[in-house]
């Protein structure tokens, strides 16, 4: 039989407190052996206190049309503008040439819509601005870093915190810690940085996704799954001894934001626990992950999102994040209830990142932290991206444009191997899709593709399982017509593809190579380009 729960709330006056059954406040009755569970895990996090103590829990129910074809509806207003500028023909050519057609290297006075990455480039909420304005700019014991130290506690759960300048920093000191030379990384799928850390210290990885999770036209809901049989035999194959730990990424960057299932972390905890093996979540995205759990796994579709994100933190050893994307902010941040395992790492806080009550971030920016991250429990707001890129990936498919799908977050992925399949993928068809889409829209998109990847110990390409152009989408930053301009100018470069041409290296760093890396088009397919533009659009923008 089922407990009787009671949830003790304290009035906004601190002395009066009153008792509410817990199933009368949350509206939801736990039956289901894993919502117990969660029920008992998480019934702190069902309500929370922020600004003065105003309790918030925002549930997003479908809003219907009369007449009009259904499209995402912004549930917030725009008060503060920056302009923007959409520069002429000439200028773009003359700016993607300079920049070594590497989008990275555009300056934004040259750019229109800014969809390179959702990497610090949310929106922020007035509530995150006003916060602001109250920072303790204490070198040490800031009052600040207690805001943050319960916003992570309550929405994470978890008490023990080190806070690093952004998710990297984060990386960095994990890898410092915990991996050896010859270590092997067992995980769903790498992120750049992550896998660069890895190799800076003498590990490697092991990608564990199921086979057709690189399918990038499925209906595959959970593509960032672990493939539990790839996992145990990967562990027997190493040794339990040269793994130190199993990655989990929220939402795969890499392979399209594409999330992973609850379900399938329980597996992946099981199999931990099997070898004692301890698990490392980046929970960069983890907002937007819990969202479409919310939407795709039956069992958790009546669960708020407090209850499913910190299902997913509590299955989890270790949770790092980047702050630039988790909470709008800037920041980073990794968090444990294991004293043992914030001790082993507290000492390398101070030498690569600050104090352990700033760690490289601004004060300012960790009042915005604590607020942006009881605001990522908003389902209005963190479903704001992930229903604009619903709306462009099924726009751009009806179009016959090749994109990934089911559709996922950060951004809505276009897949360059089949829109420029004239392109060998030693030419790098994502970086030109890149700059041929910059070219005719003045649109900034990210190649996610091989000029993303990283060459080998001999100095081999290693080409990518997947070639993607991303256009990101961060939260509500652009309007619909903006997004429906991108889509228009994507279309018109699909239908003149094969005026589309490679690309090779002129500079290439060691490492990261596609954040400073220069490039050139093997033959002068840009004029062709753009010369088609003008016979077509005239002297339009």
């Amino acid at each position: 039989m089922l407990p009787v729960i009671i949830i003790r709330i304290a009035a906004p006056d601190g002395n009066t407190q009153v008792l509410f059954p817990a199933q009368e406040l949350t509206g939801f009755c736990y039956t289901h052996k894993t919502c117990q569970a969660a029920l008992w895990l998480h019934l702190t996090c069902i309500f929370f206190v922020i600004n003065c103590k105003t309790l918030i829990r925002t549930v997003m129910n479908p809003i219907k049309f009369y007449q009009t074809q259904p499209i995402p509806l912004e549930l917030h207003k725009v008060r503060i503008v920056q302009k923007l500028n959409l520069v002429p023909l000439d200028r773009r050519l003359l700016a993607i040439k300079d920049a070594g057609f590497n989008s990275f290297k555009l300056s934004t006075r040259d750019v229109f819509l800014d969809m390179l990455t959702d990497s610090g480039t949310n929106a922020m909420s007035d509530n995150q601005l006003a916060a602001m304005m109250q920072a303790d700019d204490a070198y040490a014991g800031s009052q600040s870093f207690d805001k943050l130290q319960k916003a992570i506690q309550d929405v994470l759960g978890k008490k023990f915190i080190l806070p690093t300048h952004q998710g990297r920093g984060a990386e960095n000191v994990i890898c410092r810690t915990f991996i050896k030379p010859g270590n092997v990384i067992p995980m769903n799928y790498h992120f750049t940085t992550a896998l660069a850390h890895i190799m800076a210290v003498g590990g490697r990885i092991a990608e564990l996704l199921h086979d057709d999770a690189l399918k990038l036209q499925s209906d595959n809901p959970f593509k960032g799954n672990i493939d539990i049989e790839k996992l145990e035999k990967c562990i027997r194959k190493e040794g339990v001894e040269n793994i130190p730990f199993i990655r989990m990424e929220a939402s795969t960057n890499l392979i399209g934001g594409q999330p992973f299932s609850i379900r399938n972390m329980m597996d992946v905890r099981k199999i931990a626990d099997k070898y004692g093996i301890m698990i490392v979540l980046d929970a960069s995205l983890i907002g937007e992950n819990a969202y479409l759990v919310k939407q795709r796994e039956e069992e958790w579709k009546e669960n708020p999102m407090e209850e499913i994100i910190k299902m997913m933190t509590s299955l989890a050893d270790l949770v790092y994040f980047s702050a630039r994307k988790l909470s709008s902010s800037r920041g980073g941040a990794i968090c444990t209830n294991r004293k043992a395992l914030y001790q082993k790492m507290e000492a390398l806080i101070p030498l690569y990142e600050g104090f352990l009550t700033y760690g490289g971030i601004s004060i300012r920016e960790i009042e915005a932290m604590a607020v942006g991250l009881y605001e990522t429990l908003d389902e209005t707001m963190i479903g704001q991206s992930p229903e604009f890129i619903r709306f462009m990936v099924n726009g751009c498919m009806d179009k016959g444009i090749p994109m990934v799908t089911p559709p996922g977050v950060l951004g809505a992925h276009v897949d360059a191997m089949q829109f420029c399949d004239h392109i060998p993928q030693e030419q790098y068809p994502a970086g030109a899709l890149a700059a041929a889409f910059y070219l005719c829209s003045g649109v900034r998109g990210m190649e996610r593709g091989s000029v993303s990847s990283a060459r080998d110990e001999n100095g081999n390409e290693v080409l990518a399982d997947v070639e993607l152009l991303r256009l990101a989408l961060p939260r509500r930053v652009f309007t619909l017509s903006q997004v429906m301009y991108a889509m228009d100018r994507l279309e018109w470069l699909f239908h003149n593809r094969k005026l589309i041409g490679g690309l090779r290296f002129t500079y290439e760093p060691p490492v990261l190579r596609f954040f400073m890396g220069s490039l050139e088009p093997v033959e002068d397919w840009p004029a062709r380009l753009v010369d088609k533009f003008r016979k077509d659009f005239g002297d339009s923008l």
